[in-house]
């Protein structure tokens, strides 16, 4: 690509549940070819700093169904402080766009709220939008989303061990499909191991447990996209519908911007390049 319209403008990237900065890195590759800069965030627990249950590079995996995350206290204010410092840091680029997928769009809107001067555009990649109901896990268990894929996914009480714990490197065949199928079921067979691993294990529990209370005042104030992804098999299309028409809502003077992108939960992953013109204008 060589387009230089979007010189102007950074996107701030946020992760979804188990991944970090590092998944972003091909759709990072695509927008420099726009002109577009883009900065990633690690939200707190996440990342190559992020600390791992003690057994679980262990063989046998100790513990990992029981001993409790050193992620239980993280909270959701301190995943959207993390946003907010980006943003802050980027404020300099005539446009600023956040972009979050999945879960990461609580801290993401949370982030927005209490900082809306500091973003011109909210893009959400398949993620939570709290304008219709404050908790992500609200969606999820909704009868829209009811034939998501993933349901034996978790590991342990999430309650107890103040995480939604997976197993990216599980030796069983059946829940190594399971988690291709829910999450990357359109990336090339030869290359889902890879992105497999590169998960962490524990994503704070207060991320989909916590209310984000936005207003039309300030969240509300701030332009936004949903790109749907029409072969979601975590989020599925009809709950990412329905979180779209639950905001515009409750939220009319500014209703969203809806474009759809073929495949699965992870176009980051399967079509970076795609992602990358539909981030943009």
């Amino acid at each position: 690509m060589t387009d230089t319209t979007h010189t102007g403008t950074v996107l701030v990237l946020v992760h979804g549940a188990w991944h970090s900065s590092a998944q972003w890195a091909p759709t990072q590759r695509a927008l420099a070819g726009t002109g577009a800069a883009s900065v990633a965030v690690d939200l707190p627990g996440h990342g190559f700093d992020a600390p791992l249950p003690t057994g679980y590079l262990k063989p046998g995996r100790p513990g990992l169904l029981t001993e409790k995350s050193q992620l239980a206290t993280v909270t959701m204010e301190e995943c959207a402080e993390a946003v907010v410092s980006t943003l802050r840091q980027v404020r300099r680029y005539r446009t600023v766009v956040l972009v979050a997928h999945s879960a990461g769009g609580g801290p993401a809107s949370l982030a927005a709220e209490l900082a809306p001067e500091l973003v011109d555009r909210i893009v959400y990649l398949s993620a939570f939008v709290p304008g219709g109901r404050p908790r992500f896990a609200d969606y999820l268990g909704s009868p829209e989303n009811a034939t998501a894929l993933g349901q034996h996914l978790t590991l342990g009480d999430p309650e107890a061990l103040g995480a939604v714990r997976i197993d990216p490197l599980s030796p069983d065949p059946a829940y190594v499909q399971e988690l291709r199928q829910t999450y990357y079921h359109d990336v090339p067979p030869d290359r889902f191991d890879r992105w497999r691993t590169a998960l962490s294990p524990d994503l704070p529990v207060a991320v989909p447990m916590s209310p984000v209370a936005v207003t039309a005042a300030r969240w509300g104030r701030i332009a936004r996209t949903f790109l749907r992804c029409a072969e979601d098999r975590a989020l599925t299309p009809a709950v990412q519908d329905l979180m779209i028409a639950e905001a515009d809502q409750a939220f009319p003077a500014s209703p969203f911007t809806v474009r759809t992108l073929p495949g699965g939960h992870s176009p980051f992953a399967a079509r970076p390049r795609r992602l990358a013109e539909a981030l943009l204008p």
